[in-house]
């Protein structure tokens, strides 16, 4: 027995290096079947590849900026990488944006313009799955301020006055974090309206009497007359 025992004690110290890659792979092997069956490392390139259960508990995803459009922000997804197979995270991961909307924000295009002025492409950023309508995702979206400070994109859009809340698509009303999120919303939306920002803002006399006079039916009768003497002219 004590023969037996030092033998399997020498040849396990003979393939010590065979032993450890054996367990090392074993490992692996565990680590990718878990992390491919809870998708952990899962590059999302449309939003119909994304688990209802994700969106049904509001999970949050990091992304790359690429692009601001009219219909809204289109993000690469970035997963979590697992630093031994990250070589082969990146052979499987296909190419495809995602287009994210700012959930309960209807956004104006000083909104949009504001946004393209504030992000650059490849901006890092967090958004949290709020609801899917089609190919489009409403979320929470969150960018870095500095090392300590973030924003959320939802609530400062409302905040300068660039948008109006609306209903968040995608949360049934009876949710807790429906009601949360609408309340986060519109004490933004009332800082805007409470120092005249963007959409809020008051116009001035000079400016409400300008607009007057120009909509006044006279002066717009003037204006058709002077413009058919100087074509005969």
């Amino acid at each position: 027995m004590v023969n037996y025992l030092a033998r399997l004690s020498e040849w396990a110290d003979t393939h010590l290096t065979l032993i450890r890659n054996i367990s090392t792979g074993m490992a692996i092997a565990g680590v990718i079947l878990l992390s491919k069956s809870v998708k952990l490392t899962t590059k999302f390139t449309n939003a119909v590849e994304i688990p209802i259960e994700f969106i049904e508990k509001n999970v949050k995803l990091r992304g790359r900026l690429h692009r601001i459009t009219e219909q809204g922000l289109e993000i690469e997804h970035v997963p979590i990488v697992l630093p031994i197979i990250s070589s082969l995270q990146r052979r499987w991961h296909a190419d495809g944006l995602l287009l994210v909307r700012l959930a309960g924000v209807e956004l104006t295009p000083d909104g949009t313009v504001w946004l393209k002025k504030e992000l650059i492409p490849s901006q890092m950023m967090w958004f949290q799955l709020l609801g899917r309508k089609d190919s489009v995702l409403d979320c929470l979206v969150v960018v870095s301020k500095g090392r300590f400070s973030s924003i959320c994109l939802n609530e400062e859009i409302l905040r300068q006055g660039l948008g109006r809340t609306v209903q968040v698509e995608g949360l049934s009303h009876e949710s807790r974090i429906y009601w949360k999120l609408h309340k986060r919303l519109l004490q933004a939306e009332l800082k805007a309206v409470k120092r005249n920002k963007g959409i809020w803002k008051e116009a001035t006399f000079s400016e409400k009497l300008r607009e007057h006079i120009n909509n006044n039916k006279y002066v717009q009768k003037l204006k058709q007359l002077a413009t058919w003497v100087r074509i005969r002219l």
